[in-house]
């Protein structure tokens, strides 16, 4: 692992770390510092991550690094969650904040999400809403409407766990309740932000919400958040997690449990288009039947009606499905595009 700084040392101690994972993205990383050097707050630190990627990182960042605040760490590959461990390990801010290589921050959002986390000590995470942008449809936000239950602005484990509260992957935490996880899960190929934002809501704080779009998401076609299978899988994984870890009587671990079922049987679901997509529409139309808690609603009930009488329209119907429920290819919530029961 090896370091490269810019010539001088920032004069005072920074408010905020800015951790920029940046594997594959090198024609993409200098929108990302260009989005943290136009911050209004001025006194953060950025350490940018080349895991081991294959294209040019150094060199992309190179023009940055004569800013003190921004530096370069070269790491061996080990994926986006050792990544960002390793870089966290390298900085002394009090408060953590994730910008992917490449997405891009708002010019208020250290402002506005720092200033939260230093005005309530309760939080223990404060997410902001985002623009949906690149390889969409249309650009749109990532939460409309209401965000959890209460005031719209402050969030439960409960509601996080079910993502009735959702949380941007370009978040602010703060450095000591990370410090009292393990980290992210370098296991994790998919959902392992979502993982450490339950470990850190079970240490008893509230998730807070900045009501401002001040972030911008790029779907990139070929992203790891593109399967929705991957991403079930992710969701699964982090709540197995947490069943094993929380108390067994407690109303949250009952909720995990659902939300496991659940979304064991979406998978299950994922399976049984995969066998209509690739040509077994018999057996994956009776594969789709039993999954009621996916099929169910009269969209479903027509569709069935329709393939009964022409069963050849199956295949690319749920292959077009299929398509628009990727994550950044559907409408509505984060939430609902990992969770959409719709045809």
């Amino acid at each position: 692992m090896s370091e490269v700084a810019s010539s001088s040392k920032p004069s005072a101690r920074p408010r905020a770390a800015i951790i920029v994972p940046a594997y594959g993205v090198a024609h993409l990383v200098g929108e990302a510092l260009d989005s943290v050097l136009a911050q209004t707050m001025p006194d953060w630190e950025c350490v940018v991550v080349d895991d081991g990627a294959p294209d040019d990182v150094a060199g992309a960042v190179a023009p940055y690094l004569s800013d003190p605040r921004i530096r370069l760490l070269a790491t061996a590959n080990g994926g986006v969650g050792a990544a960002r461990n390793r870089a966290i390990a390298a900085t002394t801010a009090p408060f953590v904040v994730l910008l992917d290589g490449d997405d891009r921050l708002r010019p208020d959002y250290l402002a506005r999400t720092v200033a939260r986390m230093e005005g309530d000590p309760t939080l223990c995470l404060s997410t902001v809403n985002a623009l949906i942008f690149g390889a969409v449809p249309h650009e749109r936000l990532c939460f409309e409407g209401k965000q959890g239950g209460s005031d719209g602005l402050h969030g439960t484990l409960a509601e996080v766990l079910d993502r009735s509260f959702g949380v941007y992957i370009g978040t602010t935490f703060r450095r000591s309740e990370f410090d009292k996880t393990s980290g992210f899960d370098a296991t994790f190929t998919h959902c392992e932000d979502f993982d450490m934002w339950v470990r850190l809501m079970q240490l008893g704080g509230r998730a807070g919400y900045v009501d401002q779009v001040l972030g911008e998401y790029r779907v990139r076609a070929n992203s790891a958040s593109a399967s929705r299978e991957k991403m079930l899988r992710g969701n699964l994984r982090v709540y197995d997690k947490a069943l094993a870890s929380l108390p067994p009587a407690s109303p949250e671990w009952a909720l995990a449990n659902r939300l496991a079922q659940e979304t064991r049987q979406a998978i299950d679901f994922e399976h049984a288009m995969d066998r209509v997509i690739d040509g077994d529409t018999a057996g994956g139309l009776a594969a789709l039947r039993k999954a009621k808690a996916e099929v169910g609603g009269p969209v479903w009930s027509l569709a069935f009606a329709l393939w009964s009488v022409i069963p050849v329209l199956a295949r690319p119907m749920l292959a077009w499905r299929r398509r628009a429920h990727t994550r950044g290819g559907s409408e509505g919530s984060l939430r609902n595009q990992l969770t959409s029961p719709s045809l």
